[in-house]
């Protein structure tokens, strides 16, 4: 999903108008987070930590990413320290090497998990923006990008997250809502 340069100019403009420091980007998988983040990144020209390094795989699910999200990045960063996460290797089943998040006006967040309420009160303010897609939809990306094996892992993630999400409220807690395809939600 790439957001076209009007709705990328508005979320920009509503990130300046709050001095939000963090922009979080959160949503169920495969709804287009990543591709949002990315562009949200390059024109505020900060990094982006993605909630997959954080995870403990998929068993478990979001709720213990966004644990590390708050001890890793944000205490440290609200203390003005660098931060250090470290990248979870999905593959190999383990945690792998440390990654660098150094001070800076903004950062984004992206991943399912990102906006839980762990992230509420972050110094410099929050803004939430939520993405999402169909279930039908959501899943064939998945599946294209993880392969046919993936299926089971993507079904339970996909249960996990939505109770994760029900539990945080996410959906409507968030500032800005977007569709999988890019444009603003009204509801």
């Amino acid at each position: 999903m790439t957001v076209t340069p009007e709705v990328l100019g508005g979320l920009l403009d509503r990130v300046r108008s709050v001095d939000a420091r963090l922009v979080c980007v959160d949503g169920p998988a495969g709804s287009g987070k990543t591709t949002l983040a990315a562009q949200l990144a390059d024109a505020l020209e900060v990094p982006v930590v993605h909630m997959d390094d954080l995870y403990e795989g998929w068993e478990a699910g979001p709720t213990g990413g966004a644990a590390n999200l708050r001890r890793w990045v944000l205490e440290p960063l609200a203390a003005g320290r660098h931060a250090r996460y470290r990248r979870y290797d999905w593959e190999g089943a383990c945690w792998a090497e440390w990654h660098d998040v150094p001070p800076s006006v903004h950062l984004v967040v992206e991943g399912c998990g990102s906006a839980a309420r762990q992230v509420d009160g972050f110094p410099g303010g929050v803004l939430r923006i939520w993405v999402e897609a169909d279930d039908d939809e959501r899943l064939r990306r998945g599946l294209a990008r993880d392969g046919e094996e993936a299926r089971d892992h993507w079904i339970r993630w996909m249960r996990d997250e939505g109770d994760h999400f029900a539990r945080e409220r996410t959906r409507e807690r968030a500032d800005v809502r977007l569709d999988g395809f890019g444009a603003v939600c009204t509801d």
